[in-house]
């Protein structure tokens, strides 16, 4: 059953104490939740892949199950009364994630180099992983850490597994916002991003999920004009769940014309921008001309250098569409325990949407107008004249956009050239489409096919 909508921290509310690593039994109640909020006609789809598939040069990880894990005090001789020191059940953190199973007694010096701590942030617990060079170990504040008695053995128990089982594998989930009308496949998609595989973390990224769900929502309230792409939004593991995805649906990639990958943005910090590994690409340029319209002076960064996530898969090697990201990295509570609700606002999440569905709404709904006709068009002949007094701007730029309808400018450009809004001249070139002047070429796929 849909969830009626609500504020944009519910959703993230709901996901952030789960247990969400790469694959496991609350990754899969994450992905339930995010289908409840999306809007009906948004085609929600959960993908599963087998453990052990090879996708291109990474393969898919098993799922993670744990029983219990837990580290209790034991006297030398395995008599006297244990004490609790961490119980995964008390937080998920406490256990680094994917790690090995053991049931072990052992000394302060055999323990030490099993728990981790956050100097930093000594407080808190830090979350520490080891999904490819398998291991164990437990995570602590370091204030507990100091306290622990060195003179005591240990007794350290996690009992997990590693389902190879194909129908329990690993998940990825998409859903698909179509605009007004018929769709032209020449048009292509739009593709939104965040990973959804960091337990019992707040901003990072459950965030972006929260983001994403409420630019979908408002998409599907208020559709794109037709003629636009759609734009997917793509929920899943960070890194391997995009590289999976690509590599399960090759025959996607030629049909997507941009990205966008949306992290940690519920944090007290600027909003950066990311630019594309084109640096200057029309994007870009959009991007750009959005954060300075809300901003003014605005903080941005290099390909890869601000926040490093998916848009190194999808604007990387052999697909290379271009991906921008959004993001208020750095953070001080960064992979830690005070990463959490506390350090989200919900102001600051809701004005990531707005940034990233203008972004989202220019770019999917820009094209390049192409004439048809010859000579000055008998403007007020066909309704297209514009009254001066009315709007003096768009009168005196009549000239200046048809001049520009040579196949050559998209409306973004022919916008930027003349000093008028976007959705103004969007408009105004309608009309011309509307009239047979102008054919419409789509924003052309710039990756590469492998």
């Amino acid at each position: 059953m849909k969830k009626k909508y609500s504020p944009i921290k519910s959703v993230l509310g709901e996901i952030f104490p789960l247990h969400r690593t790469l694959a496991s039994n609350d990754m899969e109640r994450a992905f339930e939740i995010i289908g409840s909020y999306l809007p009906a006609p948004a085609k929600y789809t959960i993908e599963t892949y087998a453990p052990g598939t090879q996708v291109w040069t990474w393969r898919v990880p098993e799922k993670y199950v744990v029983q219990e894990a837990y580290l209790e005090t034991e006297s030398a001789h395995g008599a006297g009364r244990s004490e609790r020191i961490l119980d995964f059940n008390d937080n998920p953190l406490h256990l680094v994630s994917y790690s090995l199973p053991v049931d072990i007694v052992l000394s302060w010096d055999e323990l030490e180099p099993h728990l981790h701590f956050s100097e930093k942030r000594p407080a808190a617990i830090p979350w520490e992983f080891r999904y490819y060079e398998r291991d164990w170990g437990f995570c602590l504040a370091k204030e507990q850490f100091d306290r622990l008695p060195r003179d005591k053995n240990y007794h350290a128990v996690i009992r997990s597994e590693f389902v190879t089982d194909a129908k329990q594998g690993f998940r990825v989930a998409s859903a698909v916002v179509r605009p007004m009308g018929d769709v032209s496949k020449d048009v292509g998609e739009f593709l939104v991003l965040s990973h959804l595989c960091h337990p019992m973390q707040a901003n990072d990224d459950a965030s972006g999920v929260a983001v994403e769900v409420e630019v979908a929502r408002r998409l599907a309230e208020n559709p794109l004009p037709a003629g636009s792409m759609n734009v997917r939004f793509w929920f899943g593991p960070e890194t391997i769940g995009t590289v999976a995805w690509l590599a399960h649906n090759e025959d996607l990639i030629p049909n997507l014309r941009g990205g966008m990958f949306i992290d940690s943005v519920g944090n007290q910090n600027s909003l950066a921008l990311q630019r594309t590994r084109q640096h200057t690409h029309l994007l870009d340029r959009i991007s750009c001309h959005v954060m300075k319209k809300h901003f003014g002076e605005f903080r941005q960064g290099e390909f890869a250098q601000v926040a490093p996530n998916d848009e190194r898969v999808i604007n990387g090697p052999g697909v290379n569409v271009p991906c921008v990201s959004l993001s208020r990295f750095p953070y001080p509570e960064y992979h830690t325990s005070d990463d959490n609700l506390d350090i989200i606002h919900e102001e600051l999440l809701v004005e990531t949407a707005d940034i990233a569905e203008e972004i989202i709404r220019i770019y999917s709904s820009n094209y390049t107008p192409k004439r048809t006709f010859r000579g000055p068009v008998f403007l007020s002949g066909y309704g297209l004249w514009v009254d001066w007094r009315e709007n003096w701007a768009l009168n005196r730029a009549i000239e200046k956009i048809m001049m520009r309808f040579e196949g050559q400018h998209t409306i973004f450009d022919i916008a930027e050239q003349v000093g008028l809004d976007y959705w103004t001249v969007r408009d105004y070139v309608e009309k011309f489409r509307a009239k047979g002047f102008v054919n419409p070429l789509p924003i052309l796929f710039e990756g590469e096919i492998a």
